[in-house]
């Protein structure tokens, strides 16, 4: 090691990773895992998430490296400047959490930075992913595909945030008419194309089965197993997802979407009927131009994605 590491935060709805990460070269060197809790006030858990990174800080300094940075990757809605997150469904506890301000205090010798892990994803991959194996690559859209729906956007080579911070959040596309009641992502592609929206067809196609304390992880496991029942779910929930896509493709015109999480995990069988859709409905010469694949980091995105808030921040 040369250069001084970067502790990433990978804040999900499910999970939050704690990761030591190379800026070179993307590695991970050292990463634990704990619950997010999703639903408790984020000043209940800066607690534990705080002896995380001193734990792996600590493990940083017994192996001869030396930390210079924090970097959080979190869904938004963000004032990313700021480090403020802005009433994230998915994570409903931390409405108005000052991450940056938090860290910075409760680690005044290391720099924070913090990213909408959408944005993240999509600079993981143009850096260490996709992009990697495709020189050229100018226009690629991320999309994070876990418990919620997110991406991130490079335009012309570089990251695209808007006028808001708030260019990539894609889980806000309405693409259902809700049932009613003021509930702004009832209908939302987040809600029909995430692994929420995952479970939410396996229990509205087979309630017998999904009802009640299933998981998403039940319904992916079962998929992996090419389980006819869960084959049908992942394959309604791919067809919402190149509903959206297609949205995406017409609009932004990528050589690329790359899929975190459920399209690493699952693969064809959630992109293929995604494919099927976008060559179907998108505008022709932008669908031919486009490549939907899994995020070429595998199952290392969000490690990696951690981190990029940092590396960004230094380029």
């Amino acid at each position: 090691m040369t250069e001084p590491t970067i502790i990433g935060l990978d804040v999900g709805g499910t999970k939050t990773a704690i990761v030591e990460g190379d800026p070179a070269t993307g590695a991970t060197l050292q990463r634990e895992e704990m619950l997010t809790q999703a639903q408790v006030p984020f000043a209940e858990r800066v607690p534990a998430i705080a002896a995380g990174i001193d734990r792996v800080r600590d493990g940083a300094e017994r192996a001869g490296r030396r930390v210079r940075a924090i970097s959080v990757a979190v869904g938004g809605p963000l004032r990313i400047s700021e480090g403020v997150l802005l009433d994230p469904p998915h994570l409903p506890g931390w409405n108005g959490a000052p991450l940056r301000a938090t860290f910075a205090a409760r680690f005044p010798g290391l720099a924070v930075h913090v990213e909408h892990d959408g944005n993240a994803g999509a600079l993981a991959e143009f850096r260490f992913g996709v992009g990697a194996t495709r020189p050229g690559l100018r226009h690629l859209v991320f999309l994070t595909a876990g418990t919620g729906l997110g991406g991130g956007i490079i335009a012309n080579g570089a990251l695209l945030r808007g006028a808001s911070d708030t260019a990539g959040e894609f889980g806000f596309f309405p693409m259902a008419t809700p049932a009613g009641g003021g509930d702004r992502m009832a209908g939302s592609w987040d809600s029909l194309a995430s692994g929420s929206g995952l479970l939410r067809h396996a229990q509205a196609m087979y309630p017998e089965r999904w009802g009640g304390a299933a998981t998403i992880r039940d319904v992916v496991a079962a998929a992996l197993r090419d389980d006819a029942q869960a084959l049908a779910v992942v394959r309604r929930t791919g067809e919402w997802l190149g509903r959206g896509m297609t949205l995406i493709v017409t609009a932004l015109n990528p050589e690329v979407i790359a899929v975190g999480t459920l399209g690493v995990v699952l693969g064809d069988r959630l992109l293929a009927p995604a494919r099927a859709i976008v060559a179907a409905t998108a505008l022709p010469a932008a669908a031919r131009a486009c490549a939907i694949v899994p995020a070429g980091l595998g199952d290392r995105i969000g490690d990696v994605a951690a981190i990029m808030a940092s590396i960004a921040a230094d380029a």
